[in-house]
């Protein structure tokens, strides 16, 4: 059996895999560390789970043993898809180069930037990015590859899936074209395989699986139901996902559950907090040191179920997962296999299992299709009770509830109660009896005639009275602004009752007012004078000043000592019209 010792590793490289236990390399590592410490591009291809972050950092470490970074210039490059698989190669060269001198960055989201250009300016041997905080870094003028000598893009069908491929392909172009490149992957895409035929000089091909193989050590089954009702397939789904954790009982030591949208992960984490299990989210919206901290807590046992979107079902290296559950079946047929390589790894046994409904049986027989396997079935765990899932309660009876309408009528009743005279308008409405006018008066007020069009001359419903809102401010007098703003309807009460019962009164048929002397006593009240004491303001309308009806005319003169053009010596006389021919 090959040992690491049998590698050509750095000395101080091969002491650091000794003190961390390892003696023998996996099988991708065996076949990929010697092609890497020739100097040839590696394109690996190997399920989740077998040794991949190991294979290029070992063989990375040894090549960089030699020279010394420049400030701005890392001398390598490690992409990954996201902020946990970059965190964790981070971590991973930090055991294998802690005897060495060699020193690395991390560069990834959430994190503020101040910090992250000091230790690029100080020069870094290994740079260990994703792809849109690197390209942050590039644009501001902080970060330079042209000295990158060994390039390593990790998950690069996970890179595809978040549509990272066009940064993939424009860092490739900032990179020099004689670097090394490393490219791993668990499945070939059409798309990566034309990036490694165009970016990749004539690789060594590692292949240690069959593309898109489950693990031996994963015992797969999967829970099918049929919901009560469509619209309470998400409340029976968390219900026989929480029988299926107590059915494993001591078993499920830790596991992680997989929905495949974000908003899902934090109601199923929730649900599951609130039935007594120890359960938290991760996704990619929470903030970084928030995910960190619920997978620093899951790796150490005290968080022993992990709601998770897809961002952890690539890359993570969390040995002890005793459990998997896929609350959704992936909508990617490649994503169900990385979800349950989370479990069963380093020769451990592990479970899988997937509840699915009639809703995912395109998604289910893409999944089949790709792994060339049928999934075992499985029953309902003992017990589960679909009809009483969630918080429904039974619903009261038709006579104890009243119908959606009567509820918003009687609302609006109280509403109107508060206000003046609301109560007797429901009673009206109720008992379809017109309102009295007042509480003594037997007889009821004849309803009014409905009236096709408001006259011209009435005064609007709802309009408030001008003396209210704006009392006379001299009792004693009686003309002026008060006594013009009395409304139409004083004004009609002095008309003769014969000639308001003739149809002559201020209305469509009247005599109209005449529009010259109605604008005019409009401006009139608005001109004048507001004071109470002092002489009031005449409109012009009253009274024009007799000059200004007067025609005047400009003679400029010529004089004979001054130039013409000079208007500052010109005199000027005005001639009036008075006596002149010439007007």
């Amino acid at each position: 059996m090959t040992k690491f010792s049998d590698l050509a590793l750095d000395p101080r490289v091969l002491q650091a895999v000794s003190e961390a236990g390892y003696e023998s390399p996996t099988p991708i590592q065996a076949e990929a560390i010697p092609e890497a410490l020739k100097g040839r591009d590696v394109l690996g291809i190997a399920q989740t789970g077998t040794g991949k972050t190991a294979s290029f950092t070992l063989p990375m470490i040894t090549l960089l043993g030699q020279g010394r970074a420049r400030a701005r210039m890392p001398r390598s490059l490690v992409l990954c898809p996201t902020r946990e698989l970059a965190a964790q190669v981070a971590e991973n060269f930090d055991i294998y180069a802690k005897h060495t001198k060699l020193t690395k960055a991390l560069l990834i989201g959430g994190v503020a930037f101040g910090e992250q250009d000091k230790l690029i300016d100080r020069g870094v041997d290994v740079l260990i990015a994703t792809p849109g905080r690197l390209l942050d870094h590039f644009e501001r003028g902080k970060l330079l590859l042209t000295g990158v000598q060994i390039m390593v893009v990790d998950e690069a069908d996970r890179m595809l899936d978040m549509g990272f491929i066009p940064d993939i392909e424009r860092i490739f172009q900032l990179t020099p074209f004689t670097r090394q490149t490393m490219f791993y992957s668990a499945t070939m895409a059409p798309e990566i395989e034309r990036i490694t035929n165009t970016f990749l000089n004539a690789p060594a091909r590692v292949e240690v699986a069959r593309q898109a193989t489950t693990n031996t050590n994963i015992d797969q089954k999967l829970v099918f139901f049929t919901p009560s009702r469509k619209d309470r397939t998400f409340t029976e789904k968390r219900a026989v996902l929480r029988e299926l954790i107590r059915a494993e009982g001591e078993a499920c030591t830790n596991g992680i559950i997989f929905c495949n949208r974000k908003m899902d992960v934090d109601v199923v984490a929730k649900s599951l907090k609130s039935h007594g299990f120890n359960a938290a989210p991760i996704h990619g919206d929470l903030a970084q040191s928030e995910r960190m901290k619920t997978l620093d807590a899951f790796r150490d046992g005290s968080l022993h179920i992990l709601v998770a979107s897809d961002v952890a079902a690539r890359g993570l290296d969390i040995p002890a997962v005793s459990h998997v559950f896929n609350f959704d079946v992936p909508s990617h047929p490649e994503d169900y296999v990385h979800r349950i390589g989370r479990t069963g790894r380093a020769g451990r046994h592990g479970k899988a299992f997937t509840i699915s409904t009639p809703h995912d049986a395109r998604q289910l027989a893409g999944v089949e299709a790709l792994i060339k396997t049928e999934i075992p079935r499985a029953e309902l765990p003992e017990g589960t009770d679909l009809a009483g899932a969630g918080s429904a309660r039974p619903p009261r009876e038709r006579s104890e509830s009243k119908p959606r309408g009567e509820r918003g009528a009687e609302r609006a009743g109280r509403g109107r109660d508060r206000s003046r005279g609301g109560e007797r308008e429901r009673a009206a409405r109720e008992d379809q009896t017109p309102v009295l006018a007042e509480a003594g008066n037997e007889q009821p007020q004849a309803p009014a005639e409905p009236q096709s069009e408001p006259r011209q001359s009435e005064p609007r419903q709802n309009e408030p009275r001008r003396e209210k809102a704006e009392p006379r401010r001299d009792a004693g007098r009686s003309t002026g602004r008060d006594s013009q703003r009395q409304p139409r309807e004083a004004q009609t009460s002095r008309e003769p009752a014969a000639a308001r019962e003739n149809g002559h009164s201020n209305g469509r048929d009247s005599q109209p007012r005449d529009n010259a002397q109605r604008d005019h006593s409009h401006r009139e009240h608005h001109r004048r004078d507001r004071r109470d004491d002092g002489p009031q303001v005449v409109g012009m309308g009253d009274h024009v000043p007799e000059f200004l009806l007067r025609s005047f005319r400009i003679d400029f003169p010529q004089i004979a000592d001054e130039p013409a053009d000079d208007p500052r010596e010109n005199e000027v006389q005005v001639l009036t019209d008075a006596g002149s021919q010439d007007n």
